[in-house]
C-alpha cells in the first residue's frame, strides 16, 4: 500500500515546520515542492522531502502531482502564501483538479482583492473602512481628498503589511505613492492602491475554522507610520458583549465572502462606531498566532486544518483557558546585528515556551517597515494575563542583541 503524502506548496519560517511535524504525528508523509527549498532551513534540518518545482505555474504543479500519485496516496494538498495570497488560490485549484477537500478558487480570488473584499463585506453590511481605488498619483490624492488625512495607501493585492504605509499629509501621500508606482514595489498585476480610512482604536486578531471562531486576540504595532507587530496576546480582553459582537461580525464576513471551508484570520479595530473589518484572509494566521491559540485555548489549529484537508473530523473544543503572549523583537535602527547574548537565560525563565532569533549574529539590518524587520520572539504562557505579561517582560530585559552601525563602504573588509 502506497504512503499517505501531504503535498505543502513553499514553506513557512514560522508555522512550516511545524505543519510537517503535525503531518508525520498524523502518519502523513510530508513533501515540499518549492521554487527554492534551500531558502527554508528546517527542510535540510529535518530531511525532510523535497522538490524544486515553479510554484507559480499551475501545470508544473500539476505534472509534479501527477507524477508523485505513482509512488503515494496524494491524501492533501495545502501551501503558504508567501509574497501575496495567489498561492492559496493555486492550492484550492489543485485540490479541485485532483478532487481532494479544499476552498473555492473564485472564493479565495475574490477575497485576495481587498477591493473586491471591501465592496462585498460592504455590500453585507459589515463596517468597513471608507476606501477608494486608485492607480495613479491623481487618483490616489483625489481619493485621499475624499476621504479625509490621515489615510492608509496600501496596494490592493499583497500580504504581511508590505507596502502598507499611514499617511498623515499631502507629503507623505505623494511620497509612497511614488514607492508604490515608481518600481520600488515589486507587482505582480497591474498596480492598483487602496486608499481607505486610518481607523483608529484596539486592534483584534479573530482565527475562524469553517464556520467556527476559534480564538480571538489582540496585538499591538511598532514602527508608526508603518505597522510592524511587537505584541500578540492570547485571549483578548474582551466583556462577554464585545467577544460576541466580533464573534457575530467575524461569521458575516465569512458568509459574504464564502468562506465556510477552511480557516480564516479576520483583523479588526475596535473604533467608536464598534468593530471594523480592516481585513479577511482565507488562510490561517502567520506570525506565532498558531502556538499560542494552541497555548490559550488548547486547540491545535494545524493539526486540525491538516485533519480537514485530508477529509477527516475536526475536534475544535477549547480544553483550558490560558493567557499566551509573544514580544516581537524589532530592531531601533539599521547596521549590523553584533551578537545575541542571554537566549539561554531568557529561555529557562518558568513559564516561557520558546525564544528564538530569526537572524544570526554579523547579519545585516535594513528595516522594510513590514513583518519582515521582526528578528526573533520570546512566548510566554501561564493561566493569568498578568503573569504572562511579567513571565515576558523578565525574558526579553535578559536578552542583549546589539544592532551596531555598518562601516562605510571602503572600510569593510
Amino acid at each position: 500500500m502506497p504512503r499517505r503524502a501531504l503535498i505543502l506548496l513553499e514553506g513557512h519560517r514560522g508555522n512550516g515546520l511545524l505543519y510537517v511535524q503535525a503531518a508525520q504525528r498524523l502518519g502523513l508523509h510530508p513533501i515540499t515542492l518549492a521554487a527554492d527549498p534551500n531558502q527554508y532551513d528546517y527542510i535540510a534540518a529535518e530531511s525532510i522531502e523535497a522538490m524544486r518545482v515553479d510554484t507559480e505555474n499551475f501545470d508544473s504543479l500539476m505534472q509534479v502531482c501527477s507524477r508523485l500519485r505513482a509512488a503515494y496516496d496524494i491524501v492533501g494538498i495545502t501551501g503558504f502564501a508567501g509574497r501575496d495570497e495567489s498561492l492559496n488560490v493555486t492550492v484550492a485549484k489543485l485540490c479541485q483538479y485532483f478532487d481532494l477537500p479544499g476552498p473555492s478558487p473564485a472564493s479565495l480570488e475574490r477575497c485576495s482583492d481587498k477591493f473586491t473584499q471591501r465592496q462585498l463585506l460592504a455590500q453585507a453590511g459589515v463596517s468597513v473602512p471608507a476606501y477608494r481605488m486608485a492607480a495613479s498619483a491623481i487618483e490616489a490624492r483625489s481619493s485621499a481628498a475624499d476621504i479625509g488625512f490621515p489615510v492608509i495607501l496600501k496596494p490592493a493585492e499583497g500580504s504581511g503589511s508590505r507596502g502598507v504605509r499611514l499617511c498623515r499629509d499631502v507629503d507623505e501621500l505623494a511620497e509612497h505613492t511614488t514607492y508604490l508606482l515608481g518600481g520600488a514595489h515589486t507587482w505582480r498585476s497591474p498596480p492598483k492602491i487602496l486608499v481607505e480610512e486610518f481607523a483608529q482604536g484596539a486592534f483584534y486578531d479573530v482565527s475562524t475554522m469553517g464556520n467556527a471562531v476559534i480564538a480571538v486576540g489582540t496585538a499591538r504595532f511598532d514602527r508608526s507610520p508603518y505597522f510592524v507587530p511587537c505584541e500578540s496576546v492570547f485571549p483578548a480582553a474582551l466583556t462577554d458583549e464585545e467577544h460576541e459582537r466580533i464573534t457575530n461580525v467575524s461569521r458575516s464576513c465569512l458568509q459574504a465572502l464564502d468562506l465556510g471551508w477552511g480557516p480564516a484570520n479576520i483583523e479588526f479595530r475596535w473604533t467608536n462606531r464598534g468593530p471594523v473589518v480592516m481585513e479577511v484572509n482565507a488562510r490561517l494566521p502567520g506570525w506565532t498566532t498558531p502556538l499560542l491559540v494552541q497555548l490559550a485555548y488548547g486547540v491545535d489549529m494545524i493539526k486540525e486544518h491538516i485533519k480537514l484537508i485530508i477529509g477527516d473530523k475536526c475536534d475544535l473544543r477549547a480544553s483550558h483557558s490560558h493567557t499566551s503572549a509573544a514580544r516581537f523583537l524589532l530592531p531601533d535602527r539599521d547596521g549590523m546585528l553584533d551578537r545575541i547574548e542571554g537566549a539561554s537565560r531568557a529561555a529557562a525563565v518558568p513559564g516561557v515556551v520558546d525564544v528564538r532569533f530569526y537572524v544570526e549574529p554579523k547579519a545585516s539590518i535594513v528595516r522594510k517597515g513590514d513583518y519582515r524587520d521582526m528578528m526573533g520572539h520570546v512566548i510566554a504562557a501561564s493561566p493569568d494575563c498578568t503573569r504572562t505579561e511579567a513571565i515576558l517582560q523578565r525574558a526579553v530585559d535578559l536578552l542583549d542583541w546589539p544592532i551596531i552601525p555598518l562601516p562605510p563602504s571602503g572600510e569593510q573588509e
